[in-house]
């Protein structure tokens, strides 16, 4: 077991709410390349989301960093940090621009569980890993389509695969292809015509027929750029066959999908620093103090530090079970999902929290909380969505024999 207080004093630079959960001097020493990090994106953020532009500055440190390749195995090249690890940089660098830190989720997601899970067969494996340590290729799933919704909800793509001689041939779109503009290669599940399949395909960005069609405008989290993908008569190697999700065994739980709710506790975090701040310097002429003397801004503070405390409890507890016990992750669906629906709502709760210690204050667009707030709420969105969530939960409960 660490040593906290020694930890907390050797990196003074640190706020007790980043080393509450450091454990090693490796996390600790890709912690502060991280806050580093987060403190260059914070500066930007503000730019990109009023334009929805593409972090493209923050990726390219992020490259020179080696931040691409966190996830690869260090036998590939790479850091091969545990899921834990990931989720304590993916925190802080969400606390100074969510949408960098989510986009970046998924592509290191997807080699932490191709790593842990070996879907992809060797060579494969080999020579994309190969590309991202040394090129900064980047990778995500595009699989979500305006019908089916989330591929958690099971419904079957309508993007269709049609075998022709030794090619295939694939038509359809794709929603919510978060790193559009700057990936180097889509995974692409479609249905197989004449079997029903479903199939997944990697794609590279410079196949013909590739194109992505800019409908990014939303809300919160716009630096994602989570354009659609369209796929138009795209002809590829039978290489680019990945494999036949509909005869794969039952799938293990996914527990980089973690990196979601690290991603809005890091939001929250940022807006209670944001409040705690405030409050220091706030000094109305209708008191003798600061405001962080009025009892209720304290007893706001503590309810926004009880709700991290619990939310990272849980995440963390969820993520060091993840990788301590390989064993058991296929019983971890329900566990990983609770951890996500509280750390999520947690996120939302602080930050309204935030916003009612500064008041009025927050809902001007040049103060950062009102970019929190906008922010925080995809955590809603992603999956696996609340209701899911709520469902395995009963449907585990009730299975139980009295």
């Amino acid at each position: 077991m660490y040593n906290r207080k020694r930890l907390t004093a050797e990196v003074n630079t640190l706020t007790f709410l980043e080393t509450q959960f450091i454990r090693t001097e490796k996390e600790k020493q890709l912690f502060k390349k991280a806050k580093d990090l987060s403190a260059v994106f914070f500066e930007r953020a503000d730019l990109h989301d009023r334009h929805a532009t593409f972090p493209f500055d923050n990726f390219e440190d992020l490259k020179k960093e080696g931040f691409l390749s966190l996830t690869i195995p260090e036998t590939h090249g790479g850091e091969g940090i545990s899921l834990y690890t990931f989720l304590l940089l993916q925190e802080k660098l969400a606390e100074g621009d969510p949408a960098t830190a989510l986009s970046l989720g998924w592509h290191l997601g997807l080699f932490l569980s191709l790593r842990e899970t070996g879907k992809w067969k060797p060579e494969l494996f080999n020579r994309i890993t190969a590309e991202v340590v040394q090129s900064g290729k980047l990778v995500n799933s595009a699989a979500s389509e305006a019908k089916t919704g989330s591929p958690a909800r099971g419904g079957k793509p309508e993007t269709t695969a049609v075998k022709q001689g030794d090619h295939w041939v694939i038509n359809g779109k794709k929603i919510f292809a978060s790193l559009a503009p700057i990936l180097d290669y889509f995974i692409v599940t479609a249905t197989i015509e004449g079997t029903g399949d479903i199939g997944e395909f990697l794609v590279p960005r410079e196949a013909d027929g590739v194109r992505i069609e800019e409908t990014w405008d939303t809300m919160g989290m716009r630096g994602t750029r989570s354009d659609d993908l369209i796929l138009d008569q795209v002809r590829l190697e039978s290489s680019a066959w990945i494999g036949n999700r509909s005869k794969q065994a039952k799938p293990m739980s996914q527990g980089w999908l973690l990196h979601i709710p690290a991603c809005y506790l890091g939001i929250a975090i940022a807006a209670r620093n944001e409040a705690v701040r405030f409050a220091r310097v706030y000094h109305p002429n209708s008191l003798p103090h600061p405001i962080m003397e009025v009892p209720e801004v304290r007893r706001k503070v503590a309810e926004m530090d009880i709700k991290l405390l619990s939310a990272r409890q849980l995440m963390y507890a969820m993520a060091e079970k993840w990788d301590e016990n390989p064993g058991i992750r296929t019983d971890l669906q329900t566990e990983l999902a609770a951890a996500k629906y509280v750390a999520t709502n947690a996120a939302v709760e602080v930050v309204d929290l935030a916003m009612r210690i500064e008041g009025g204050q927050s809902l001007f667009r040049n103060k950062p909380l009102e970019r929190f707030y906008r922010d925080v709420r995809a955590g809603l969105h992603n999956p696996p969505s609340d209701d899911i969530t709520i469902k395995i939960m009963a449907d585990r409960a009730f299975s139980e024999t009295e």
